[in-house]
């Protein structure tokens, strides 16, 4: 594990949540008209999920296998996404408030379960008291240097505008928002209130932070202190960066435990996706346009030999590792609405080092374009699941079962056997447990030769939902299917 990086972080599955479209409960009442469920969802546009209908349906997230969720904001916002918040120390009502957070930690908790909470502390939105009262009182406001304000305003000659795009603002904003004010973290008194708010959730039983553009937080001095101080209040929590490249000065023991790793994700997607990957969905996804491409086997291989030496096998095992998120594209839209394809990624994505997290609904081929299509509602309680809804549903139930009960599949290092134009066959190894794990995402059959010394020792894990392949009586020759995966593991 990397410096201080909490152990259950290596064997857990994380379970990403929008709380807006999850799961809605009768228990919370909702002030007025909501979007309904079943609609395209919109930029502005609320659907009513909170954290109770998430309480009433964690017996099924427990049963795909899952022991870590990981929630978009909850704290009390103006948007469905709540990156704006105006009150950290307050549960969004829509959510059901602080009540429902504490009977959802009390039940997931009960379960085995962690809750990691998404802290955003680079930028609050316009209706933060402190920025209200500059909005009102401009340079003449207390909390003035609480933000960046434009020379005029602090001089009284210019005034802040918050909600007219085209004239200009007055203050910095968070990629020139004008509803995401930026922070002055340097300044003493937020960067007290913003340890305060990391410190007073973790008090009442969080498991962790995810931090969201921790880069664009220009103090250097900050994520230090911030990590010993929820350090100092729960030695195990697990402390997750948002950044998209590889970070590996990030991750030395000073700062994060973990970042998102979607480098992995889009390599991934690349190869299991090559030849469908529908380029017009990227287009709308500046990262995913710069990045994802077509990989054959080879380039499989390589991109994963490459991200093995950003990172040492440590750090690696609590990587957050994920093929889709709120901030791109629906995985199986990537990749042409193929749900074969998917089966196929999330096999790869279960069996590779690391933390995996699966982005609500696509263990059930959820489609969806960037926001905000790929944060729709999620099929309620009784909802018919498709073929192709329930064939995925099933892979990723039994490759996250696997994970569970065999430490190869967890906690080994990897290593590629061998790479053809559409497979790729990897070992992982974790003291005497071994796994291997192959992948053909091509329409012909494969026979690969295998190491000598592997095979006749291990057994095959049923994946329903893809095809398979078998190895030979005499051990030495793996057949793949077309779309095919298997995983033989032995402990």
């Amino acid at each position: 594990m990397s410096a201080g990086a909490p152990a259950w972080v290596r064997d857990a599955v994380f379970y990403q949540v929008f709380p807006d479209r999850f799961a809605a409960s009768l228990r919370v009442p909702k002030p007025g008209p909501l979007e309904p469920w079943d609609a395209a969802p919109t930029i502005h546009g609320f659907k009513g999920g909170d954290l109770l209908g998430l309480v009433e349906r964690l017996d099924e997230l427990v049963d795909l296998g899952v022991n870590a969720i990981y929630l978009n904001p909850i704290f009390t916002a103006a948007s469905n996404h709540r990156y704006n918040a105006y009150d950290y120390f307050a549960v969004d009502p829509l959510l059901g408030g602080d009540a429902a957070l504490a009977e959802l930690l009390e039940a997931a908790h009960a379960r085995g379960v962690r809750i990691v909470l998404d802290g955003v502390f680079n930028h609050v939105g316009r209706g933060w008291w402190p920025f209200h009262h500059v909005l009102e009182s401009g340079g003449a406001s207390p909390y003035r240097d609480w933000f960046y304000l434009d020379d005029d305003v602090l001089h009284g000659t210019g005034r802040v505008r918050a909600y007219d795009d085209d004239a200009p603002r007055g203050y910095r904003a968070w990629w020139g928002s004008p509803g995401l004010p930026k922070l002055r973290v340097e300044n003493p008194e937020v960067r007290s209130h913003l340890m305060a708010v990391a410190e007073h959730w973790i008090r009442l039983g969080i498991d962790g932070w995810r931090l969201d553009v921790p880069q664009d937080i220009e103090d250097p001095t900050f994520w230090p202190e911030f990590r010993r101080r929820v350090r100092a209040i729960n030695p195990d929590a697990y402390i997750l960066g948002e950044i998209w490249e590889p970070a590996p000065d990030w991750v030395a023991g000073d700062r994060f435990d973990a970042v998102m790793n979607y480098p992995l994700g889009i390599a991934i997607l690349g190869f299991a996706g090559a030849g469908a990957i529908d380029s017009a969905v990227i287009e709308r996804q500046s990262n995913y346009r710069r990045e994802l491409r077509p990989l054959d086997g080879h380039g499989f291989a390589a991109a994963l030999e490459g991200l093995g030496s950003v990172y040492p096998p440590e750090v690696a095992a609590v990587q957050f590792n994920l093929i889709g998120s709120h901030d791109t594209p629906r995985a199986v839209t990537v990749m042409g609405g193929d749900a074969t394809r998917l089966r196929l990624a999330s096999v790869l994505q279960l069996a590779l080092p690391g933390a995996p997290s699966i982005y609500y609904g696509d263990e059930l081929a959820m489609p969806g374009t960037a926001d905000p299509g790929c944060r729709g509602a999620y099929p309620p309680v009784g909802a018919e699941l498709g073929e192709a809804a329930a064939a995925t549903r099933s892979c990723v139930r039994a490759m996250i079962r696997a994970r569970h009960r065999h430490p190869a599949l967890r906690l080994g290092e990897v290593g590629v056997v061998a790479t053809g134009d559409r497979w790729v066959v990897l070992s992982r190894q974790a003291g005497t447990a071994r796994a291997i794990v192959a992948v053909n995402a091509g329409e012909a059959p494969v026979e690969v030769a295998l190491p000598a010394d592997l095979a006749p020792e291990l057994g095959p894990v049923d994946i329903p939902g893809v095809a398979g392949g078998r190895v030979s009586p005499e051990g030495g020759t793996l057949h793949l299917d077309p779309w095919g995966a298997i995983a033989l593991v032995g402990d």
